[in-house]
């Protein structure tokens, strides 16, 4: 398809609508761009969609090869432009940032619940990416880098909590230790008591015993002495009796 542009206007409109194989046809370079770097993006964009270009008056056709020399020449201007620009925007970034001016890009703000709202229907398939963007009012690359940062606190707070969970449990863990090694000294004391417990009451029972084979004793030699005394009064009296029938 050929289109024909007399302004900056329709050049614009063309370059938007043009596929490859199609030619873009201007009278001049000054009727549709009005400064050199509008004309060098132009041609650019130009090129990358892989149209061609005319401009009637500067005999520019890239159909042939002096008109594709002419846009490498452009395309090169047009990247040295580029270069340039970014290079003197940086330089401008440090001088701000030196003299404390510089704060960065202001966030385009969204509403937090909104924000998860329309992200949450769109994770379950109920609303495309595009219909999401369009509902938060965010270009693509916003849109997909506020999804990217939303991922990466999750992830923070996942591992806050595991971070936490993990302390909690070495802690129970340490109170474990410290409470089994108290009931440990605990056992040990008890045991220690029983074991004085079980040897006082061993001792009483040795006590009993020897009590016991002592009252024994006691009375085997009573026993002894009463069957002593029996004898002895029994011979005395078997000797008084004697003496009395003597007399």
């Amino acid at each position: 398809m050929n289109y024909s542009c007399a302004n900056g206007k329709e050049l614009t409109a063309a370059v938007a609508a043009a596929a490859e194989g199609d030619c873009i046809q201007v009278e001049s370079f000054s009727a549709v761009a009005e400064d050199t770097g509008k004309l060098l993006s132009a041609l650019k964009r130009i090129s990358e969609k892989g149209a061609d270009f005319v401009s009637l008056r500067e005999g520019v056709d890239t159909r042939d090869v002096h008109g594709q020399f002419f846009i490498r020449v452009c395309l090169a201007l047009c990247e040295l432009d580029h270069r340039s620009q970014l290079a003197k925007r940086r330089a401008g970034v440090e001088r701000a940032k030196e003299e404390g001016k510089y704060k960065g890009r202001k966030p385009i703000e969204v509403d937090g619940d909104l924000f998860e709202a329309v992200i949450a229907r769109w994770e379950n398939d109920e609303i495309t990416a595009r219909q999401a963007m369009s509902e938060l009012k965010l270009k693509p690359n916003t849109f997909y880098r506020r999804i990217k940062e939303r991922e990466e606190q999750k992830l923070k707070d996942y591992k806050k909590v595991e971070h936490e969970i993990r302390s909690e449990i070495k802690e129970a863990a340490k109170q474990s230790r410290r409470d089994l090694d108290d009931l440990k000294q605990q056992v040990r004391a008890e045991a220690k008591e029983l074991k004085k417990s079980a040897n006082e009451v061993l001792e009483l029972r040795d006590v009993e015993k020897e009590i016991r084979r002592g009252r024994a004793r006691a009375e085997a030699e009573h026993n002894d002495a009463v069957k002593q005394m029996k004898k002895e009064v029994e011979v005395e009296a078997k000797e008084l009796k004697k003496l009395m029938q003597e007399k």
